[in-house]
């Protein structure tokens, strides 16, 4: 069960739950709701046993929690977290104590692995029906949903360039909430220029490779690994590499200006930027990033047919 449908159709919790998939921020809610649907907060404090999968010796604890009757409730929960960071003889040895877990108490167990995971296989698929499984692993849809959702808690707006960009990232989502409330602050309409400038989109070494190569005039070094990125996926490669691009022009067009001084997370990276700064000049570095963005923004939209194209008219404009 995805988590979304977890959170909405409220199924009727088993005595065995596995919150599986990659978004620790979703499982995170996950747990959180079970909670709330099990407990009122004076019960909680009683009746809640939590564990983390990797400091303990054995499981010996977790055995006897599950096994333990309610005080002044009707269930017992047990949680252990973690359990996709154990190795395969604790996993088996977790895996049997789940098969303990008597009616009436609830065991939770967080394994943060693909559903479809061969190595390690995941919990819930050995527990069969037994486990109510809720996936947590977000789907573009699932990922725009999350930054919609958080836009109108946070009051702001953000222009559709911003939305299908990280709608189409791979960032986990509590670092998506932390940027957009970082952005929000700033503006209450976050635009593509806004995004890029944070290099919230990317953290692709190569891509940063071919950007930092351009930009220090070592076109044919920049094509290169364009045209290696670029492969079978001219899309999925143009969308870090121009990303990238965006990020060291802006870099570059700050130290350019007068008085211009770099961001405090990116001074150590002055000496190596400071001679593309001298080269290019506070003009050609404002028009490479806007140019950058321009090409950004057509992709992520689908306004532009050919990615491929976009990246190499890039890296001839900087030429």
């Amino acid at each position: 069960m995805k988590y979304y449908d977890f959170i909405e159709k409220r199924p009727a919790l088993s005595k065995l739950v596995v919150i599986e998939g990659i978004e620790r921020l979703f499982a995170d809610r996950a747990l959180s709701a079970i909670e709330e649907r099990l407990f009122s907060p004076a019960e909680r404090e009683l009746n809640v046993d939590r564990f983390n999968a990797t400091e303990l010796e054995s499981f010996g604890n977790v055995e006897a929690a599950v096994a333990a009757m309610p005080f002044l409730a009707t269930t017992r929960l047990v949680v252990v977290r973690g359990a996709h960071e154990l190795r395969a003889q604790p996993r088996r040895d977790l895996l049997a104590v789940a098969q303990t877990v008597p009616d009436g108490n609830v065991l939770v167990l967080e394994d943060l692995v693909s559903p479809n995971s061969k190595r390690p296989e995941p919990l819930a698929k050995l527990l069969g029906r037994a486990a109510l499984r809720i996936d947590t692993t977000p789907t573009a849809d699932v990922r725009e949903r999350f930054v919609r959702e958080t836009l109108a808690e946070l009051g702001a707006q953000a222009e559709p360039a911003v939305i299908a960009t990280l709608a189409q990232s791979d960032t986990d989502l509590l670092a998506v909430r932390t940027d957009l409330e970082k952005l929000a602050l700033l503006s209450a309409t976050i635009t593509i220029e806004d995004l890029l400038r944070e290099s919230l989109v990317t953290d692709d070494a190569k891509a940063y490779q071919y950007a930092s190569a351009l930009l220090e005039g070592r076109t044919a070094d920049a094509l290169t690994i364009a045209y290696d990125m670029l492969g079978n996926d001219p899309r999925g490669a143009a969308i870090p590499l121009i990303a990238a691009l965006a990020t060291e022009y802006n870099l570059v067009w700050e130290l350019a200006r007068n008085g211009g001084e770099l961001p405090a997370r990116h001074r150590w990276r002055e000496r190596m930027l400071r001679p593309a700064a001298r080269r290019l000049g506070e003009r050609r570095a404002r028009l490479g990033f806007e140019r950058a963005v321009r090409g950004f923004e057509a992709i992520v939209t689908g306004r532009a047919e050919d990615p491929r194209a976009v990246v190499v008219l890039l890296t001839a404009a900087a030429s």
